[in-house]
């Protein structure tokens, strides 16, 4: 059963929350430089008239009560949660006796705006960037009409932080949605691999079956009226190798349904088959009137199961091949065991260019199997006449 890891810890921190610890931050920040500290022969900033006024505690209390409800509202309402962010911002400078928004109560808008242009909407995070800058030029603008001081340099660095705030965030939303662009692709390409490996193997399971039976049942015509025991043997012949395509269809089926193959191996559907049940696949072909020549070099050892099953496979569909298309009565089949590789061949001296045998899905599914196992894989017409198909398969280095 598949669980999900839980999400790291800060993660699993609800925005909102940062906002407010942001705001009690810049809080306890605004009241800390406005008191002497130890070292300190006098505060780092004057204290305002209000600040510590019953007054200027109200405006405060106001602002704060202002940033956590901004701060509940901000997963659900994003643009209601600025309002009420940028409301305090505004408000809290009122009893400090400065000439603009200090940064410090402006941290959480910041905090507000990061959080809001990565996980909204593209509109929405320049609504809010919007908004934060509207607001501190507004402030300015106020207090000119009023006939206050302002702090023009100290607003630029303010709204600087805002931009910067919504850039990075901005960033991080375009990353996102970059990884869930790459994530449906990337389940795209695994949707469409998985088919592509069901058709493999349904074809190699049914291919060769249908070659012998349609064989098999073309010599039981011909000769059922003048040799009926010959005719009866190739019906049974029928009967056996319809049943064993039964039975590899269902183990195939039943393999597709169990999950999926490893990453950039191909999936053994049917365990049973390998190198070892060769000769059996030429003897059932000899019996159907095509003769094979296996001839086994080098020294004989147990393969990991996807090569094993990949070289039967492509030698099964090779011989198909030869049997449906290549007009002959005999091809040959080398394998030979190599230090670092699996060397495949199967030669034949039939027509060698007919055009289903180049626009078929064989060698499709063949050349798919050897690129999967990283190997090289050729197909073509023999100059003296006939067709090739050969294979090398490399051996992991802890089978050699």
């Amino acid at each position: 059963m598949h669980v999900t890891p839980p999400l790291p810890l800060l993660k699993r921190v609800p925005p909102g929350a940062w906002t407010a610890l942001t705001w009690c931050a810049g809080l306890a920040f605004t009241f800390l430089v406005r008191v002497r500290l130890p070292g300190e022969a006098e505060p780092a900033v004057p204290a305002g008239v209000l600040v510590y006024r019953w007054d200027g505690l109200v405006f405060l209390a106001v602002a704060t009560a202002l940033a956590l409800a901004g701060s509940a509202r901000l997963h659900r309402r994003p643009l209601q949660a600025m309002v009420l962010l940028l409301a305090a911002s505004a408000i809290a400078p009122v009893p400090l006796g400065v000439g603009e928004i200090p940064l410090a109560q402006f941290l959480a808008v910041d905090v507000a705006l990061y959080f809001i242009a990565a996980t909204r909407p593209r509109r929405a995070g320049v609504v809010a960037v919007a908004m934060a800058l509207a607001v501190l030029a507004g402030y300015l603008t106020m207090r000119l009409l009023f006939g206050w001081v302002i702090g023009t340099s100290a607003e630029l660095a303010v709204g600087m932080t805002a931009v910067i705030a919504w850039l990075v965030g901005h960033s991080v939303h375009q990353a996102r949605e970059y990884a869930e662009r790459l994530n449906t692709e990337a389940t795209a390409q695994a949707v469409t691999g998985e088919r592509l490996r069901i058709a493999r193997e349904l074809h190699d399971a049914v291919a060769h079956s249908i070659g012998v039976i349609a064989l098999q049942a073309g010599a039981a015509r011909r000769v059922i009226d003048t040799q009926p025991v010959r005719a009866r043997d190739a019906l049974g012949e029928i009967e056996t190798v319809g049943r064993q395509t039964l039975s590899g269809l269902r183990r195939t089926l039943g393999a597709l349904r169990e999950g999926e193959p490893e990453h950039g191996a191909p999936a053994a559907s049917d365990p049973g088959l390998g190198l070892a049940d060769v000769d059996r696949l030429a003897a059932t072909t000899t019996d159907a009137g095509v003769h094979v020549d296996v001839r086994w070099r080098g020294e004989m050892r147990p393969m990991p199961a996807e090569i094993d099953v990949s070289a039967y496979r492509i030698i099964q569909e090779a011989v198909t091949n030869v049997v449906r298309h290549a007009g002959t009565r005999s091809c040959q089949v080398s394998i030979d065991y190599r230090d670092e590789e699996l060397s495949i061949e199967v030669l034949d001296s039939g027509r060698g260019r007919g055009g289903a045998r180049v626009s078929g899905y064989g060698l499709v599914g063949m050349r798919e199997r050897v690129g999967l196992l990283r190997g090289e894989f050729s197909a073509g017409p023999r100059p003296e006449g006939g067709f090739r198909v050969a294979a090398r398969l490399p051996v992991p280095a802890g089978v050699r």
